[in-house]
């Protein structure tokens, strides 16, 4: 046993030189050659912990932040997550993995088109900025994958005495949201051209892409597994009961994860009470059960939007219009509508919260339906702006009603 922590010792002791010397300014490729020839593989909790002795020591968080990278460079390939456990499905970190097959994946399609736009020019260099604008709005959905990481993995993490890794993490979570937030600002440019858009990938967009790809690979072979070994079930049954407060990234995913034990006493106590409620209403009392299925059960669609412009609830009715699922919750409703769009969103909302207006109806033909589609402004007693409420409905059978047919005619063979 103490052979086996003399290794770890000197393991994290190799490391931890190897990495202030690249703070100090040596060649990441040298290291991490040097690196694989003495150490082979590192278990991926040594590599957290090095991390905090560093920042324990003295050196800035800031500075191991902006090293990041660097650090993922010379550490690519060499973690050992031989003994990782697996998650189950719906489990969250599987949830977080889900996601992170996404992110990689609209990463891939971002390249896919970069190569494209650089090559084209007029309008198919228009159609590819669209394109990449829309690939940018599923890559800002990053943000809640991080929160959730920042507001239940890490307070956990920090009762466990790792303060510095989190912090160092959250640093690059708010790097890579600032870095999406730019490129967010040079697509919407409507002067950029093929010439100007070189530069703006060396500089900016292939930067980013790569810190996202960096933090996948960080968590998938550092944080997760070792969250894996350290947390309780209770922890990960309180991580599961909050998700769907921040919501999901680019993906729903499947699976349903149940904690058990005395997590599972906890989350079924706190179901039992949700379903037990009751909504006192000016106009009447209904229960959660009775709210959700009125909600359900309306021939059409609604999506509510709150008053900082995130998507808070939709409904999951069986006349769908338009595809929604659980990974817009807490996404800017400005990025859930195409890019051509998303401006005229952003108008009505403005309107709405300076009280210009109340209500904006538009209807459109889709695949042979006519759809009405009606954003309402809602408000407080106090007429303080609370959302927008987006209901959407198939009118075609509306309109094509003649004369009359009264309730005493239910249960009558209907005419199509």
């Amino acid at each position: 046993m103490s052979e086996l922590l003399n290794n770890s010792h000197r393991r994290k002791e190799v490391l931890m030189k190897l990495l202030m010397r690249l703070h100090e300014g040596e060649s990441p490729d040298t290291l991490r050659t040097e690196l694989a020839e003495t150490l082979k593989g590192i278990p991926y909790a040594e590599v957290l912990q090095v991390e905090q002795e560093m920042i324990s020591l003295g050196m800035p968080a800031e500075e191991v932040t902006q090293l990041c990278d660097a650090h993922s460079s010379v550490l690519s390939g060499l973690v050992d997550v031989g003994d990782a456990k697996a998650a189950p499905a719906g489990h969250p970190v599987d949830v977080f993995q889900q996601e992170n097959k996404a992110i990689l994946m609209t990463i891939s399609q971002v390249r896919q088109e970069l190569n494209t736009a650089i090559q084209s020019s007029g309008e198919d260099f228009k159609k590819s900025v669209i394109a990449l604008r829309t690939h940018f709005n599923h890559l800002s959905d990053v943000d809640k994958h991080y929160k959730r990481k920042e507001f239940l993995v890490f307070p956990v993490l920090e009762r466990q005495g790792l303060t510095a890794p989190p912090e160092v993490m959250w640093g690059k979570h708010d790097l890579i949201r600032e870095q999406i937030k730019g490129i967010h600002e040079i697509l919407l440019n409507p002067e950029l051209t093929a010439e100007e858009l070189q530069p703006v990938v060396d500089l900016v967009i292939e930067p980013a892409l790569y810190a996202l790809a960096e933090m996948v690979t960080k968590e998938e072979e550092i944080l997760f597994p070792m969250c894996m070994d350290s947390f309780s079930e209770n922890d990960w049954a309180q991580v599961h009961e909050h998700t769907l407060e921040y919501g999901f990234c680019i993906v729903d995913p499947v699976g349903n994860w149940k904690p058990t034990h005395t997590a599972e006493t906890t989350a079924a106590k706190v179901e039992s009470e949700v379903q037990s409620g009751h909504f006192q209403l000016p106009s009447g009392r209904l229960s959660a059960a009775e709210v959700q299925a009125i909600f359900n059960s309306v021939p059409f669609d609604m999506t509510f939007v709150d008053n900082e412009d995130k998507v808070k609830y939709f409904t999951q009715g069986t006349e769908r219009i338009f595809s929604r699922n659980r990974a817009i919750l807490g996404r800017n409703v400005l990025h859930c509508h195409p890019p051509a769009s998303s401006n005229i969103v952003e108008r009505i909302l403005e309107d709405f919260r300076s009280g210009r207006e109340e209500r904006a109806a538009f209807w459109i033909n889709m695949r042979g339906k006519m759809i009405h589609i009606e954003y309402f402004a809602l408000r407080d007693e106090e007429q303080n702006y609370l959302g927008c409420l987006e209901v959407s409905q198939n009118v075609t059978r509306y309109r094509e009603l003649e004369g009359e047919q009264r309730i005493l005619s239910y249960g009558e063979k209907k005419s199509d």
